[in-house]
């Protein structure tokens, strides 16, 4: 398994983020994990790339305690955080860099394959500080992508895309299934994710309120993933 959480527990105060939240990722698939806004999300994506750790529970990304070996996981995979941005003194080109000098990447050609693929060159040496959202959004990407990595975990990567760069995208984290790399996507753009995700976790509360196969989720939402996403977070409050 590429990602495996058992029982997983957080609180912060009287507040319980997580409780007891149970899942596993395989190999070669696009896990999809919805929710509404706290439903514990983000608190689950910062234990898996270690920022944070449960309070009870076990986390394992790629064989790793995460909490323990958080650089050796971080270094093996790719992260789109939600609210994070490049750093607003540095250029796209300038921050690209940084990311390949600090992954030890010496394939140029990787930065202008990707560089093409968001339509960046013209806008490499802006000031981040100075790019659009959209625009900031695709080196924050470029920048988990440029090594590619077999495993992803993404939160809400569609955000601030235009319809043309959300097509791309979805295309490419097909391809990636398809040659057996592994995405954990957090979205709240359930037609994307329909598309998109072989296996579906949906969390309210900190709580599990629905897990399986896409198709056997589709099942009970007569063929719609945003019907059962409605019922099972309306059924649990």
């Amino acid at each position: 398994m590429e990602i495996r959480a058992r029982e997983l527990t957080k609180r912060f105060g009287p507040t319980t983020a997580l409780d007891g939240v149970d899942f596993s990722v395989g190999r070669g698939e696009i896990f999809g994990v919805f929710g509404p806004n706290g439903a514990g999300k983000t608190t689950l994506l910062r234990i898996l790339i270690g920022e944070i750790p449960p309070d009870e529970g076990q986390a394992r990304v790629l064989q790793m305690d995460p909490w323990k070996e958080p650089m050796k996981v971080k270094s093996q995979i790719g992260i789109v955080p939600e609210v994070e941005s490049p750093p607003s003194y540095l250029t796209a080109d300038e921050y690209i860099d940084f990311v390949m000098a600090v992954r030890d990447i010496n394939d140029k050609g990787a930065k202008e394959r990707w560089l093409d693929f968001f339509d960046l060159k013209e806008k490499k040496d802006t000031l981040c500080k100075d790019l659009s959202k959209g625009m900031r959004q695709k080196v924050m990407l470029t920048s988990a992508f440029i090594h590619e990595p077999d495993l992803l975990l993404l939160d809400e990567p569609f955000i601030n895309l235009d319809p043309i760069y959300q097509r791309k995208l979805r295309q490419y984290l097909q391809n990636r299934k398809e040659a057996k790399k592994t995405t954990f996507l957090c979205t709240h753009i359930l037609e994307i994710a329909q598309k998109l995700c072989t296996n579906v976790l949906i969390i309210d509360r900190g709580r599990v309120v629905a897990k399986g196969s896409m198709e056997e989720i589709l099942a009970h939402g007569n063929g719609k993933l945003e019907d059962l996403f409605l019922r099972v977070v309306a059924s649990s409050r």
